[in-house]
């Protein structure tokens, strides 16, 4: 009987002993992976393949580090009538899948002492791949000659994997008239997708003949329909007193949001 007894408990023992085995073995890692929370873009941790913390890798904001720089590549003012001035500065964004949804700015107008006789503040969104003009009009100075104008975003840009929905606009026919009198542009503008674009902008920048540029202007749809076409209008209440080189048209749309793949 005690041997029985003792043969008995031994198989008990073995028997024990296998289920634990399986049990850590099989079942742990199961176990594990119940437990363990997936990783996200707002955990807190580079994981993911992430380049920095929750940006990067599949996540919707991007590690500028990674990014190419983006630059301002002119700043002007430009004379519309006695106190006002039109501003411009010129965005280049060399990254074709980042953008910003939104970043605030600031215009500084400086007369030839340096002194600060206007500013001008607001809020833009950056498309990828391209150029981005922003664009403030009839600036008053107060009668005084604006010399050097000065801009910078006055916050840091967030960076998003974003999409150019402006390709899709097409700008023909561009028009050139009144010049000694009352200046005006006009353009047929073209929406090639299948699908409708709602709140564009648009800015003209007209440059003499060696590409420097002395006027702009802004003007905006409220959307096209796909495959719809109209015709925008720009116009000055003063005459150029410059020969007319280049004329271009910026299409301004909110990029759109993508997530990675």
């Amino acid at each position: 009987n005690r041997r029985m007894s003792w043969a008995s408990r031994r198989r008990t023992i073995y028997a024990i002993g296998v289920i634990l085995f399986f049990l850590i073995v099989v079942g742990g890692p199961i176990f594990y992976s119940w437990l363990k929370t997936p990783p996200t873009c707002s955990d807190g941790i580079r994981n993911q393949g992430e380049t920095s913390v929750d940006k990067g890798g599949p996540c919707p904001l991007l590690d500028t580090n990674s990014l190419s720089p983006s630059a301002t590549l002119w700043t002007r003012s430009f004379y519309v009538r006695s106190g006002s001035y039109d501003a411009v500065a010129y965005i280049q964004n060399p990254n074709q899948d980042a953008g910003a949804r939104a970043v605030t700015y600031r215009f500084g107008l400086y007369d030839e002492r340096n002194v600060l006789i206007a500013e001008r503040t607001g809020t833009t969104f950056l498309m990828p791949g391209g150029i981005t003009p922003v664009f403030e009009g009839a600036i008053d100075t107060g009668n005084r000659i604006v010399s050097h104008t000065y801009f910078d975003f006055t916050e840091p840009i967030t960076w998003e994997r974003m999409a150019d929905t402006s390709g899709a606009i097409s700008v023909s026919n561009t028009q050139v008239s009144d010049i000694a009198t009352s200046p005006r542009v006009t353009a047929n503008i073209l929406n090639t997708s299948v699908a409708g674009i709602q709140s564009m902008a648009f800015v003209v920048i007209i440059s003499d003949p060696a590409g420097n540029a002395f006027a702009a202007s802004q003007t905006a749809l409220t959307g096209l329909a796909a495959g719809e076409s109209r015709q925008v209008i720009f116009t000055w209440p003063s005459p150029f007193n410059i020969i007319v080189g280049k004329v271009q048209i910026v299409p301004l749309t909110a990029p759109r949001p993508v997530k990675s793949e």
